[in-house]
């Protein structure tokens, strides 16, 4: 019963508990065991809160009892990268120096999950200030992946991307400045979100580019992270960088047909130096939505190869302010990977930084006008070649570990610098074995077209429902 428990999606679970045909006693020790269980292998937490999580799940089950009103995630266990701050509780950022820091104040979204009913398992294991995005980690110990553990999990939120694919809980928090979400999310074959700028606050989480960061969820199925998504999406008038733009109820319109919408495959750029296995990934998942009434168009896209060096601009400044200090008073405790990022922020211009800021709104608005006047959505593959291994991309100076980590970013990074909503789906495994995801890219605040489009995919096919045998191998 335990595992067909952990089987169950996060909205299949919601609704199970409250109609009291399973207890959140039941899930939440259920998922207790199993992170325990693939932690020594996957080592994707770096706390699991077990006597507060227990605690609050016979809380959840009395109020079932009681007829209390219910919210849409009462009594779910999820796990959140560790950057989401709790007042007075440790937050680390995945660092030695955050070892034991205690926030004073706690996040939104955290704050709204909790309103929804949605209990805290534990703290998820992710790239030191969320600045690597392979899931290697000095400090609290690589995350490795349940597909197999000699490969990366992706990050930074390596461990929100395991973690759920791996069974131990029904969906996760992530951040993504650069691909941080989408990559985790595909490397562990499950459904993950980089929402639009603005579109979801930050307040109160540990930042890494103010210009640059979204938060979002990493689920099992796209309708899980559509819920999840609209109930943190929102203003907050904690964080003036948040959009005051009317929240859509995604899960509802999940049920219009996706007959007609135009999904474009650029011809440039994001498909450039894709493997074969990936490619032919990429082109029965086009199948699938052509037959489901999708356009299927081609087309040429604005160049954002530029986009790469203003991304870096924004990038090392922002991060070299944000952590200036501890570069001057803890070099240290930093890993290699963190301090020569934020040096280097160090030696960039401020007019280079200013210029990168004042390009992106004109070359946001010349790429949607370019792309979105033709297309609903772009479609692309999130990575375009199979995983690699921990060992292919452990931090140091060679030029071909360099090579390697700009690969896997190469077609995240510009979404992220546009400021657009993208959306990671399974889509199958690479000859390697490992898992694969194509994303769907769309307009600012087109959250609503891409849950439509990836909902009505996986309706169609199975890949969100594989679950990993979780090897001892921890090469």
């Amino acid at each position: 019963m335990k595992s067909n428990l952990l089987n169950l999606s996060l909205c299949e679970v919601a609704e199970a508990i409250r109609k009291k045909r399973v207890s959140s006693l039941e899930v939440t020790q259920a998922c207790i065991e199993r992170a325990k269980a693939v932690q020594p292998a996957v080592n994707c937490f770096i706390a699991i809160e077990e006597e507060e999580v227990l605690r609050a799940a016979r809380a959840a089950d009395r109020a079932v009892k009681r007829g209390a009103k219910l919210g849409p995630l009462h009594g779910v266990p999820l796990a959140h990268k560790d950057m989401f701050y709790r007042a007075g509780r440790i937050c680390t950022g995945g660092s030695k120096i955050l070892r034991d820091y205690r926030p004073a104040v706690t996040a939104t979204v955290v704050n709204r999950l909790a309103a929804a009913g949605a209990l805290w398992l534990g703290n998820l294991n992710m790239a030191e200030f969320a600045a690597n995005p392979t899931g290697h980690n000095e400090h609290w110990g690589d995350c490795c992946n349940p597909w197999n553990t000699a490969h990366i999990t992706g990050g930074s939120s390596s461990g929100s991307g395991a973690a759920v694919a791996a069974r131990t809980c029904y969906g996760a928090l992530g951040s993504d400045t650069g691909g941080s979400i989408r990559l985790p999310a595909a490397a562990n074959g499950v459904v993950g979100l980089k929402p639009t700028y603005g579109r979801v606050s930050r307040h109160a989480i540990l930042p890494r580019v103010w210009s640059l960061d979204t938060v979002g969820p990493l689920t099992r199925t796209v309708r899980d992270c559509a819920r999840i998504t609209g109930l943190i999406a929102g203003a907050d008038p904690l964080d003036p960088t948040s959009s005051g733009d009317p929240v859509p109820n995604y899960e509802r319109l999940l049920d219009r047909r996706i007959r007609g919408l135009k999904v474009g495959v650029p011809r440039n750029h994001f498909y450039d130096g894709t493997t074969p296995d990936v490619r032919r990934l990429m082109a029965q998942s086009r199948a699938v939505l052509r037959s489901l009434g999708a356009r299927i168009i081609e087309l040429d896209v604005p160049d954002p190869q530029h986009t790469y060096q203003l991304t870096n601009a924004i990038g090392q400044v922002e991060s070299a302010t944000i952590y200036a200090n501890w570069l001057r008073e803890r070099p240290q405790d930093l890993s290699l990977v963190v301090r020569t990022r934020t040096e280097a922020g160090m030696l960039v211009p401020g007019v280079s930084y200013l210029e990168a800021l004042n390009a992106r709104p004109r070359i946001t608005a010349e790429f949607v006008r370019e792309v979105f006047d033709k297309v609903d959505v772009l479609h692309a593959p999130v990575m375009t070649m199979p995983l690699p291994t921990r060992a292919e991309t452990a931090p140091g100076d060679s030029g071909e570990v360099m090579d390697m980590l700009a690969r896997i970013t190469r077609n995240t990074r510009p979404i992220n610098f546009l400021g657009l909503p993208s959306l990671a789906v399974p889509a199958g495994f690479t000859d390697n074995g490992l898992p694969a995801a194509f994303q769907l890219i769309g307009r600012p605040f087109a959250e609503d077209i891409l849950f439509r489009i990836g909902d009505a995919f996986q309706g169609e096919t199975d890949w969100h429902t594989r679950e990993p045998v979780v090897s001892t191998n921890s090469n």
